[in-house]
């Protein structure tokens, strides 16, 4: 699992912009190309999904959102080591179970990752922890 380093902005229900910075010390570098170390695009696209959670309305209690789609995502540069990924997130369509946005992750004012329509829906109910 990936972690946002930094929150730039937060519109529950409308925008969401944050920042993960790429460390050479991930172990997903030790075996995913190592002498050509890049972010995998699953981890990008889980940035993404974790942007796109705070962009969404909050969800009712005991529910969280879940993805459900993701359409024409398109990773145009890698990401590497000593890189500040910039992912925005802005909310296009959202109904009481499900929330559609378009996303866009930049490195260094270049993008990287653009995802046309990503689909969050309800998960259901969260268990409470006894």
């Amino acid at each position: 699992m990936t972690a946002l380093d930094k929150i730039l902005h937060l519109a529950p229900g409308s925008r969401a912009v944050a920042l993960r910075n790429v460390t050479g010390t991930l172990t997903v570098f030790d075996s995913h190309f190592p002498r050509f170390p890049v972010l995998p695009g699953v981890l990008i696209l889980d940035d993404i999904v974790r942007t796109a959670r705070l962009a969404a309305p909050p969800a009712p209690q005991g529910v969280q959102w879940e993805l459900a789609g993701v359409q024409r995502i398109r990773y145009r540069h890698f990401a590497e080591p000593g890189d500040q990924l910039e992912i925005s997130v802005d909310v296009t369509a959202a109904t009481a179970r499900s929330v559609s946005v378009k996303a866009v992750v930049r490195v260094g004012g270049r993008d990287i990752t653009t995802v046309r329509e990503l689909r969050l829906q309800h998960a259901g109910t969260v268990q409470e922890a006894s």
